[in-house]
């Protein structure tokens, strides 16, 4: 069921983020960005959501690999550094950007604001940064 792409996302962090995906952590990985927001005001919906999404991962999983652009940045590791330390702009450092990175060490992600940008956009722009040819 394998595509020829290779694979961008890592069921283990899927699931690791799942373990706080009632705040929609997984969903935001996944690139799933309107429902991990949904998940995030209604606590994975009420719980129910995210418990049904415990067998939704693997597909999720999947899709993304597809969709996204395997390169030198991984999405791995730089979706932990979101998750864990985002607000001290670690990730944007892992990914190249270091000025944006250093604005976000000394103002918590913008007060906040540059984090939620970065859980809505944080694939899309690792996988431009990896679909260039350099």
């Amino acid at each position: 069921m394998r595509t020829d792409n290779p694979p961008t996302h890592s069921i283990v962090v899927g699931y690791l983020l799942w373990l706080v995906g009632f705040l929609g952590a997984h969903r935001f990985y996944y690139g799933r960005q309107i429902s991990g927001t949904i998940y995030f005001f209604t606590l994975g919906l009420l719980f129910i959501g995210w418990i049904v999404d415990l067998f939704l991962i693997p597909k999720m999983n999947r899709e993304a690999d597809i969709r996204f652009n395997e390169g030198r940045i991984d999405f791995n590791i730089a979706w932990l550094l979101l998750a864990f330390v985002g607000l001290l702009g670690i990730h944007r450092m892992y990914m190249g950007k270091w000025l944006t990175g250093l604005l976000y060490l000394c103002t918590a992600g913008l007060l906040g604001v540059g984090w939620i940008y970065d859980l809505w956009t944080l694939n899309d722009q690792i996988s431009l940064i990896n679909g260039r040819r350099e």
